[in-house]
């Protein structure tokens, strides 16, 4: 397919770019792991950067509350019940009609996402807990995929490319004519995922747009130099910025591989991908309620501060056992009970996928 590359004329002007870099972004492929704030808008930049194929996953419809932040979507979305991957692919291709869009709309896990990772060039992270980012994480090691980690909360918001140590040192990062540029892959710097309730979510601590645009676009950004071959020019450390407090922080993490024994990059160990690691999930028989259960949760949940947190948004009940709280959530009503031990059951629901959104959204990881 030939490609009219004058719309692309003021990026190909760029040092280190030209037609050339144009041409390698043009038969790129991008899986974008979730299409709310950061997906939306990296979705939107690098399709009109004119990367060639997008595919786009997400399990959720937009509401009302995401178009503060989520610049794909408008007000007719929200009325037509429009899934937001089948909105994405129809607005950009409005916007970049020379661009292929695959909507995917599912749940990301273990059972899936190499399949829909086949064939993809780089994965960015648009991601809403930190149990899905270790299993991306476990994926692009594995098979060797760039991954570009982004995450946004309050306003505060971290970015990290990322080009993942091989097992045999055969990736084209490791092996390019200006040297290795492997990088220390997600679990390296984040060994364990937090506990349930500890890690505030946009629905509970809310968001400012502006961070989420900031970090989205960092991550666009960083995936242009990998898909052109730029990598020279990969920033190695964690971008860390809060708007409110106007501190910005470039983290040096570059030494977590060597000083570290990451069982995922070194150890080759893939809990997440092998469903191993992680929550799963059970409906409960006769009651419209599903049971998500995190297998790593040694530190146990602060039912305290998930009180605290869930008391925004509905009435709660807490005891030194667990915490309740009734949730209304685009129109529906559910009943979340979360454990100390991390165990939680979402009641309102006997879709798993439902209620994981639900539990990502109030409780977090």
């Amino acid at each position: 397919m030939s490609h009219d590359l004058s719309r692309y004329h003021r990026q190909m002007l760029l040092p280190g770019f030209g037609q050339a870099g144009q041409e390698k972004l043009l038969n790129s492929t991008a899986l974008i792991m979730g299409c709310g704030a950061l997906g939306s808008v990296a979705a939107d930049m690098l399709a009109r950067a004119g990367v060639g194929h997008l595919k786009i996953v997400d399990r959720d419809f937009i509401e009302l509350t995401n178009l503060q932040r989520q610049v794909l979507f408008d007000e007719q979305d929200v009325a037509d019940a429009i899934p937001k991957a089948e909105a994405a692919k129809r607005k950009i291709a409005r916007s970049n009609s020379q661009v292929e869009v695959t909507a995917i709309v599912d749940d990301l896990n273990h059972a899936n996402i190499e399949r829909y990772a086949e064939g993809a060039d780089i994965l960015i992270d648009g991601l809403d807990n930190f149990e899905t980012r270790y299993l991306a994480n476990d994926c692009a090691v594995k098979n060797g995929i760039p991954y570009v980690y982004g995450g946004a909360v309050s306003t505060v918001g971290m970015a990290l490319a990322i080009l993942p140590h091989t097992a045999e040192g055969g990736a084209w990062w490791e092996n390019s004519e200006s040297g290795n540029h492997a990088t220390p892959c997600f679990r390296c710097i984040f060994e364990e995922p937090p506990p349930p309730g500890e890690n505030p979510t946009c629905d509970t601590a809310g968001v400012i747009g502006p961070v989420v645009s900031i970090i989205a676009n960092f991550q666009v950004s960083e995936a242009l130099k990998i898909l052109t071959g730029n990598l020279g020019l990969v920033n190695p450390a964690m971008l860390s910025i809060d708007l409110w407090s106007n501190v910005i922080t470039q983290l040096k993490v570059g030494k977590a591989w060597a000083d570290g024994d990451c069982a995922c990059c070194k150890g080759r160990q893939f809990e997440y991908l092998e469903g191993r690691a992680g929550s799963s999930a059970a409906t409960l028989c006769g009651r419209n309620a599903v049971q998500l259960r995190h297998r790593q949760s040694a530190q146990g949940a602060d039912l305290a501060e998930v009180a605290r947190r869930l008391s925004a948004h509905g009435e709660v009940r807490a005891n030194d056992f667990m915490v309740r709280a009734d949730i209304s959530d685009g129109g529906k009503d559910y009943e979340i009970t979360l454990f100390a031990d991390g165990r939680a059951i979402v009641k309102g629901t006997d879709e798993e996928s439902q209620a994981r959104s639900v539990y990502s959204k109030y409780v977090g990881n």
